[in-house]
């Protein structure tokens, strides 16, 4: 046989008319597949029959259904060639595999070319799955742990379950919008000439402004003050609004306080590190949770403390469900004063959620007037939607706030 066994043939009509003979078979070649072959011939022209058995199998065949029939094609083709050695499972060796083929099974006995595949073109082929409808089926998708936990009322979750959501309401609010404060900073994208320090560099040239500086607007993170409510009426959301204060303590730098009958300065407590150690010294500190609520009161305290500027165009959130032992004109009239002082004022209420709820409370009703926005905070997915919705307020003139990064995406 000579050492090319393809010599002087036209390569690229050899490959056309074989995958037409292939076709007519019912073998799917197409132009990739001659494309492939002819590659093939030229890249390794082949010296002998089973080189260009094993070539024309790789290149144009892709399926294991069709071995037979490009079997019978290559045996018409090629019919008084030699015959080809045995490529079987026969052929392997004594208790081994060999390095070329896999065992593929075969619906025929044939001990001709064919019995066998390379490795590199198909993986040993695994038992046949049985033929039930369990076979069809896909996997059944469920929910992740936080998804599972993020309907489920507070009072249903234990602590770790608690600081696992609290992480994810510290993500939430990773992205608190800042700000145009009335200060400028140095800066080379800025669109505002920076008068002193170009005067400045002017000295250097002969008063000749060869260097123009350059300022932009400082954002500041929005100022927010959260006030929630652990009084007994929300005892079963108490740890829950402590791990949403907490967010905001450490990501926003917020203003956070806790009311029961007396106001209660959180703030430094719950920037701890830790977030069970920061929950475990508030708690602590908090001497008159699970009593009686005073919310009049105590947002009064707030506007009469030292730390009354901090309301000064914040966004105020107060997480209470509206029962209070002050008279409602008195919470009226503070809301009132809140509502001057504050940029906006956001109302978070457990039982708003619920079906046919209504304001019949006369402390929320007659706070509702002064409030922007009243949120339902019955369960963790409300407090993340809270806090989406917090990120989105937006300006007096239409503008969304810019934000530091991203909004999270909320548990699905």
């Amino acid at each position: 046989m000579s050492p090319a066994l393809l010599r002087g043939v036209d390569r690229a009509a050899f490959a056309v008319a074989f995958a037409g003979r292939l076709r007519r078979a019912g073998v799917p070649a197409g132009l990739t597949d001659i494309d492939d072959f002819v590659r093939a011939l030229a890249a390794s022209p082949p010296d002998s029959m089973a080189t260009l058995y094993w070539t024309a199998r790789i290149s144009l065949v892709r399926r294991h259904a069709d071995l037979a029939a490009f079997d019978r094609v290559f045996a018409a083709v090629f019919a008084d060639a030699p015959p080809l050695p045995p490529t079987n499972r026969s052929a392997t060796p004594a208790g081994g595999r060999d390095d070329v083929h896999v065992p593929v099974p075969s619906g025929t006995a044939d001990d001709g070319p064919g019995g066998g595949l390379p490795w590199a073109t198909l993986p040993p082929v695994v038992a046949e799955a049985p033929e039930s409808d369990a076979a069809l089926r896909l996997p059944e998708r469920r929910p992740s742990a936080l998804a599972g936990l993020a309907e489920r009322p507070f009072d249903e979750l234990d602590a770790a379950q608690v600081a696992a959501l609290g992480d994810a309401l510290r993500a939430a609010v990773a992205g608190w919008p800042t700000r145009r404060t009335r200060r400028h900073a140095v800066s080379a994208a800025g669109r505002r000439i920076a008068l002193r320090p170009t005067i400045a560099r002017a000295r250097r040239t002969g008063w000749e402004v060869v260097e123009v500086v350059r300022e932009r607007p400082v954002r500041r993170p929005r100022r927010v003050v959260l006030l929630c409510d652990v009084s007994e009426s929300m005892r079963a959301q108490a740890a829950a609004y402590l791990h949403l204060m907490r967010a905001f303590a450490v990501v926003a730098e917020a203003e956070v306080y806790a009311f029961a009958t007396t106001l209660t300065r959180l703030t430094v407590v719950l920037r701890h590190t830790s977030a069970a150690e920061a929950v475990e010294q508030a708690s602590a500190a908090v001497t008159d949770r699970y009593g009686g609520t005073r919310i009049a009161t105590n947002l009064r305290a707030l506007l009469a403390s030292h730390h009354a500027d901090a309301v000064r165009g914040a966004v105020v959130v107060i997480g209470s469900d509206g029962w209070d032992s002050d008279p409602p004109d008195e919470l009226a009239t503070v809301m009132a004063r809140l509502r001057r002082r504050a940029y906006r004022i956001v109302w978070l209420n457990p039982r708003a959620g619920a079906p046919g709820f209504a304001p019949r409370a006369g402390g929320m009703a007659a706070a509702l007037p002064h409030c922007d926005q009243l949120l339902p905070a019955g369960t963790f997915q409300d407090l993340l939607v809270a806090a989406r919705q917090l990120q989105s307020v937006t300006c007096t003139d239409g503008r969304k706030w810019p934000m530091l990064t991203p909004a999270p995406r909320i548990i699905a």
